[in-house]
């Protein structure tokens, strides 16, 4: 009994077709927990899409994807001196957004990163007249910038991308090729347009491997029902049971990363009402559960356990059977499965 991503192979692999169409000399990204899919299976796919270099978070990543992957490896947390060094083919591509880190990098191959509104890391322009001499002792590929995903100003993420393509160009900069986040596939083509002498190439992730959402869906096995009435006290801390109905033990809890939630960034009065309603809930312990059963999210009966989860089913809807599955509307980047299915 387990925790199971289901994944509709033949229309999952669709669209990544369709994404690598859209954006000609893709960089497919591969990091964290593998956007709910692991290492392993996201580089065996981005082989399959026949690319020539993979990118991923850290040089810890790229130390263990390097056995999966025969491709280039684009690391794209930023080099330090001082870090820890991890042994790493020469394949392997380091990104840089100071000139000390280039310094730091003597022979080896790397992508500087420049500043954008993002203001997280990278070069910025004032620094570009010094890395005419940083770069002579290491070999260039490119460089990168990270644009935000929403521009609430009203500004234009391809007239920033101009705008640095412009100061590289006047500082006598190598553009042979330009490594960008976060534009769409016309955007991309309107630059690529303006500067047919640079290669531009997206690196993509969330699109590319969650952009169908009908193509993968989480379910959780029912392990155990237990029929209960009004007042019945149960679990680890012995509350009292609202109603009659049923409590449900299904399979998924904290290791798999049931009930644990990244903060949201809320836009509008509706957002922020509903935030505002379930905080207030869950003082009283009411906690909405990603589990679905009888068309309805269930509640949790109490705060997940580490590999399962309690929920409350009430006595007017339909009784959950062992074996029977729930589908979870889980976040794929904070999941961990137990097992995939590909269908």
């Amino acid at each position: 009994m387990a925790l199971t991503l289901y994944v509709d192979t033949a229309r999952w692999r669709a669209h990544h077709k369709h994404v690598q169409e859209q954006f000609p000399g893709l960089v497919p990204v591969c990091k964290g927990n593998g956007y709910g899919f692991g290492h392993e299976r996201l580089a065996e796919e981005a082989t399959r899409l026949g690319s020539d270099i993979l990118a991923v978070g850290t040089t810890y990543e790229a130390a263990r994807i390097k056995d999966w992957f025969g491709g280039d490896l684009l690391v794209l947390t930023p080099y330090r001196r001082g870090e820890e060094p991890v042994p790493l083919p020469d394949r392997v591509i380091r990104s840089v957004s100071s000139i000390d880190g280039v310094y730091g990098l003597v022979g080896a191959r790397v992508v500087i990163e420049v500043m954008s509104s993002m203001k997280r890391h990278g070069v910025s322009e004032q620094e570009l007249p010094q890395l005419h001499a940083a770069i002579e002792n290491v070999r260039l590929e490119g460089f990168a910038i990270h644009l935000p995903l929403d521009r609430t100003d009203g500004s234009d993420a391809v007239e920033e991308v101009i705008g640095w393509m412009d100061r590289l160009r006047a500082a006598r900069l190598p553009l042979h090729t330009m490594f960008v986040s976060h534009l769409k596939a016309d955007e991309l083509a309107r630059l690529q347009q303006q500067f047919p002498q640079t290669r531009f190439r997206a690196r993509i992730g969330t699109r590319l491997w969650l952009g169908d959402h009908e193509a993968t869906q989480y379910r959780g096995a029912v392990l155990d029902v237990t029929r209960v009435a009004k007042g019945d006290r149960f679990g680890y801390r012995q509350q009292k049971v609202a109603s009659d109905g049923f409590l449900v033990v299904v399979a998924g809890g904290t290791s798999h990363g049931v009930g644990l939630e990244a903060p949201k960034a809320l836009h509008g009065v509706m957002p922020r009402a509903k935030g505002v309603a379930r905080a207030g809930l869950a003082t009283v312990n009411r906690n909405l559960s990603p589990f679905v059963w009888g068309g309805k999210q269930r509640w949790f009966a109490e705060p997940p356990h580490m590999q399962v989860s309690i929920l409350f089913v009430p006595s007017d809807a339909p009784e959950p059977t062992v074996g029977d599955e729930l589908v979870a509307h889980l976040r794929h980047t904070t999941t961990q499965f137990d097992r995939i299915v590909d269908r």
